[in-house]
């Protein structure tokens, strides 16, 4: 597995967990075809990443390769998980806020994009970075009004979990349009 399809997983499996963990806020009339309509997106999703091509070599032996998971990778992940855990102990403690916790990790994880879309240098994910924080962003608004567990988990779970699956998606059919070879597997 090529370490972009690594991260198509790993995005995509993130977007199934939060869509699954956020729809136990809902009535179990929405909560259950929420979650089957999320695990069967989530199939075509893994489907077309694992059928999709490899990507082509560097065209020059002297071009640096792009590392995925290298050492700034893990500054990115590292600071979103030391500001995730300081973010979610305040929020359960001081603030006594615990309907924000999942807000809170949704703009922390909408950050993280921004981090990653230097680090990857793919600019495409600062669309997603921009709808994931403010999805946390409203998410907090919402949970600091006394709104109601299900409309932040909706705004702040459901909502990014769809953006993380449809990311993804979307990636696998631009990858494709822009010359992928047909025989190798389609993403549709």
């Amino acid at each position: 597995m090529t370490r972009e399809k690594t991260g198509r997983i790993i995005g995509a499996t993130f977007g199934l967990a939060f869509i699954q963990v956020n729809a136990a806020a809902l009535p179990t009339a929405a909560a259950i075809p929420l979650r089957v309509l999320a695990l069967v997106a989530f199939l075509a999703v893994f489907r077309a990443v694992r059928r999709s091509p490899a990507p082509l070599p560097e065209a020059a032996a002297g071009t640096a390769t792009r590392s995925y998971f290298g050492r700034r990778y893990g500054y990115v992940v590292a600071a979103e998980v030391i500001a995730g855990a300081v973010g979610i102990f305040v929020v359960n403690g001081p603030l006594d806020a615990p309907n924000a916790v999942i807000a809170w990790i949704a703009l922390v994880v909408g950050v993280h994009f921004f981090g990653l879309a230097v680090v990857w240098r793919t600019a495409s994910l600062n669309l997603l970075a921009a709808a994931m924080s403010a999805c946390g962003a409203a998410g907090l608004v919402l949970a600091a009004s006394g709104s109601s567990r299900a409309a932040i988990a909706v705004v702040a779970g459901i909502v990014p979990g769809a953006l993380l699956l449809g990311s993804v998606w979307w990636s696998l059919r631009a990858a494709a349009a822009a010359g992928a070879p047909a025989a190798t597997g389609s993403a549709s």
